[in-house]
């Protein structure tokens, strides 16, 4: 459960799984070995959100992983999932704490060391850091787009909490963001997109095992 733990973070989308469902996609990626699922699919209404959310809370909860929810506290604490990630612009961490608990686990998305420093003060177990090599998985400020693994560099240097690097990891290029200080990498079409998404899942951990 400890984020330090976490070599591969599993992000949802289900718009970018090839037409297959979300669990079906987690599934595959249990069967690979990933150390953690975020439940995304911004793009998906409350209600079905919360529904996914049961369903993927049953499969995380047999193979004994965690799931943590983007952005949204009051569907964390709906699920029972393990707790929940937050962006700059997302309420802030101690809210996460007092509805969610002192056991929650609370990520922050951080790009800029200042950031980085303000999340680890004000309590958070990781952060989520990047884009690092690009993405065109979201809509990303281009100011923090595409920072490498010397971005990864800095913020890991900065803080004492895991850096989660995230943005256009492959098991191709993950080498140099561990190498930089990361404690796990975060992908979502790597897995989500691939043909195999347990094959997937198996070659980016074992390229981090490696390293």
């Amino acid at each position: 459960m400890n984020p330090s733990n976490w070599r591969t973070y599993l992000v949802t989308q289900e718009s970018l799984s090839a037409g297959r469902s979300t669990p079906e996609i987690v599934e595959a990626a249990i069967d690979g070995g990933v150390d953690v699922v975020q439940l995304r699919e911004k793009d998906r209404s409350a209600r079905d959100r919360y529904d996914l959310g049961r369903t993927l809370r049953d499969l995380t909860d047999e193979a004994d992983i965690p799931l943590i929810v983007n952005d949204r506290i009051d569907l964390a604490r709906a699920i029972d999932a393990d707790g929940v990630h937050l962006g700059q612009s997302d309420l802030p961490i101690s809210i996460a704490r007092d509805q969610l608990g002192a056991d929650a686990i609370v990520g922050c998305s951080a790009f800029r060391v200042e950031d980085a420093l303000a999340a680890e003060r004000d309590g958070a177990d990781y952060l989520g850091t990047g884009a690092v090599y690009g993405t065109s998985s979201k809509d990303v400020d281009p100011a923090k787009d595409g920072i490498g693994p010397e971005g990864i560099s800095a913020v890991a240097e900065a803080v004492s909490i895991p850096v989660i690097a995230i943005g256009a990891i492959t098991a191709e290029n993950a080498g140099p963001v561990f190498e930089a200080g990361a404690a796990g990498v975060a992908v979502i079409s790597e897995i989500t997109s691939a043909d195999d998404p347990a094959d997937a899942t198996r070659r980016l951990g074992e390229v981090i095992a490696r390293v």
